[in-house]
C-alpha cells in the first residue's frame, strides 16, 4: 500500500479533518505505541499503520479495504 492509499482510507472512513486528529494524536499498540504520523516517518509500512489503526477504531471487515471506486469512463485514457 502506498501513503496515497492510506490517506485515501482514512478520509473516506473518518472524514479529511478527523483523519489528520487521528493520525497525529491516537497511539498505536500494533505499530510500537507509535501515532500514525510516527510510524508513517519511522518506515513502518502504511497497511500496517491503517489495519493497526482499524484495530483500536473498531474499524469493520468490511469497510477495511476502502469504498469501491469506479474506473473512469471509456477506460484507459487515449494518448
Amino acid at each position: 500500500m502506498r501513503i496515497s492509499d492510506f490517506w485515501r482510507l482514512m478520509d473516506d472512513e473518518f472524514g479529511a479533518g478527523y483523519s489528520r486528529v487521528l493520525s497525529s494524536s491516537l497511539v498505536l499498540a500494533g505499530v510500537g505505541g507509535r501515532t500514525a504520523d510516527d510510524a508513517l516517518s519511522a518506515g513502518y509500512n502504511p497497511r500496517d499503520v491503517w489495519l493497526a489503526l482499524c484495530d483500536v477504531q473498531d474499524v469493520p471487515a468490511e469497510r477495511r479495504l476502502g469504498r469501491d471506486i469506479k474506473p473512469s469512463e471509456g477506460g484507459r485514457a487515449a494518448y
